[in-house]
């Protein structure tokens, strides 16, 4: 199924253009069992609904960022660059904090 990914630098691109890097989700700590780190490494929440997600634009500016993205119709609410506020609603292109 394609879709529309609006990258936040070069704007809304084919699907096609990306690769998704999976679910965000918190890094443990160094010291952390190693239970945990097989948590994070191998588990997935999975859920239908609104995820954020890691998405790579490899055929563009070869740059990552975060999507939440409704899974259940494959449809992007909003794009950001990592560590930015994600945005309320999503705009054509973000502005990229690092050229300000």
């Amino acid at each position: 199924m394609s879709f529309l990914m609006p990258c936040p630098h070069c704007g809304p691109r084919d699907v096609y253009e990306f690769r998704w890097g999976g679910e965000q989700s918190q890094r443990p700590a160094p010291g952390a069992p190693p239970e945990t780190w097989g948590d994070y490494l191998y588990f997935r929440t999975n859920e239908a609904g609104e995820q954020r997600e890691w998405w790579f634009h490899r055929a563009g500016c070869r740059r990552w960022f975060l999507a939440v993205r409704d899974t259940r119709v494959n449809e992007v609410k909003r794009t950001f660059w990592p560590g930015a506020t994600p945005p309320t609603q999503q705009a054509p292109a973000v502005e990229d904090p690092s050229d300000v």
